[in-house]
Order: C-alpha cells, then sequence, then structure tokens
C-alpha cells in the first residue's frame, strides 16, 4: 500500500495546501503565511472546501460566520457546499445595521471590534466560526464573544492553520469558551516553503510593506 493511500482524505489535503502556502516576513513578523498559493490552485482550494463541507454537513449548522479578512474568502464556498448561510463578521464600520462587540488586541499590533449583521442569526442559532489562521486567539475570542452576546451557540472555530505556540486555545479557555472545539487541518511544522528563498515564486523587489 502506497504512502498516499495510507494517509486520510485530511492528511493528504492538508499536505497539498501546505505545499504551496508559503512564509514572508510581514507585519513585522517572521513567517506570515500566505494563502494566494492554494487560492491560485482551484484544484487544491477545491479540496480544502470539500474537506471542510464533510465535516459540517452533519453537525446540524445553521450557518457559516466568517472572519475578517480571509474568513470572508474561504467561507463562502463552504457555506454553499453545506448548504447553509454564510454571515459576515466583519471589523467596525464595515457594515450597515450591524452589531459591534467589544474591543480586542489584533493578532499583530493595535486594538479593533467586531461586527456583524443585525438579525441575520436568531438566538440559538448553531453556527461554525471560520477563519484562515488562529495566533494569539485575540481575533477569534472577540468573534465568540460578539456572537454570544446575541444568543448565537458557536459549535467550533474552524481554520487552515493554528500557530499552536501563541496559545490561541488558551486564549479561548480563559474567555470562557472551553466548549468550543478549535480545528486546523494544517499542522505548523508541515508549512516549510520559505516564499523568498523558494525558485518558484517570484520576490524581485521584496520589502515588507503590510499595516497593521
Amino acid at each position: 500500500m502506497s504512502e498516499r493511500a495510507k494517509m486520510s482524505e485530511e492528511e493528504v489535503v492538508a499536505k497539498e495546501v501546505a505545499a504551496c502556502t508559503p512564509f514572508f516576513p510581514f507585519k513585522g513578523i517572521d513567517r506570515f503565511y500566505d494563502i494566494t498559493g492554494f487560492l491560485a490552485r482551484p484544484a487544491t482550494f477545491q479540496k480544502l472546501v470539500d474537506v471542510l463541507a464533510k465535516r459540517y454537513k452533519n453537525m446540524k449548522v445553521d450557518a457559516i460566520c466568517g472572519v475578517e479578512a480571509r474568513g470572508l474568502v474561504i467561507g463562502p464556498p463552504v457555506a454553499l457546499a453545506v448548504g447553509v448561510p454564510f454571515v459576515m463578521i466583519r471589523k467596525k464600520g464595515k457594515l450597515p445595521n450591524s452589531i459591534s462587540g467589544g474591543s480586542y488586541t489584533k493578532e499583530y499590533a493595535g486594538s479593533d471590534s467586531l461586527c456583524l449583521p443585525r438579525g441575520v442569526l436568531g438566538k440559538g442559532a448553531r453556527v461554525i466560526v471560520m477563519d484562515d489562521l488562529v495566533a494569539t486567539g485575540g481575533t477569534l475570542v472577540a468573534a465568540l464573544m460578539l456572537l454570544s452576546s446575541v444568543g448565537v451557540e458557536v459549535l467550533e472555530a474552524s481554520c487552515c492553520f493554528e500557530i499552536k505556540h501563541l496559545n490561541g486555545r488558551a486564549s479561548m479557555d480563559a474567555a470562557g469558551f472551553e466548549s468550543v472545539s478549535l480545528y486546523s487541518l494544517v499542522e505548523e511544522s508541515m508549512l516549510t516553503i520559505d516564499g523568498l528563498k523558494s525558485p518558484d515564486i517570484d520576490t524581485s523587489g521584496y520589502v515588507d510593506d503590510g499595516l497593521p
């Protein structure tokens, strides 16, 4: 039996996603993982969506909630595949007729607050919160608190990558969300492509021009 045959579907897809996800020095951090790679490969992106949709189709989910910014990219195709509404969780001031949460410390620098559309999620709605990455958990906890404030039940926080040494899980627990599971598809140890060293990536004239 081949090594590929022994791997689960999730492991195969995780390996494929990792193989096209480079990191760059960006926003002042050494390893900023860039999802552009798998977004540019429709077959890989579709496999990622399929894995996530398969995970959530039988959970009796009422909606998928995507956190700005990259959760707004990954979440909609998953919601369509599951057959449930997609709900945007955006930065305060980006949505009309919205409900805003409290201030939180962002993953990289500064503070912000989140908002979601008023009346889209009823009390008791069961949702998945989706983003590309969980690091310190600041943004994720802010999203969980906002949803909790309107009586929504979060079944799981879902991401492509989790930077485990930054203790996002601990932040969730400290905020009272021990019952919310945290799922990540790709282990950080699999993300080994240095974007500045890869011969396959054009980085001529690269500068770290990331904004907080």
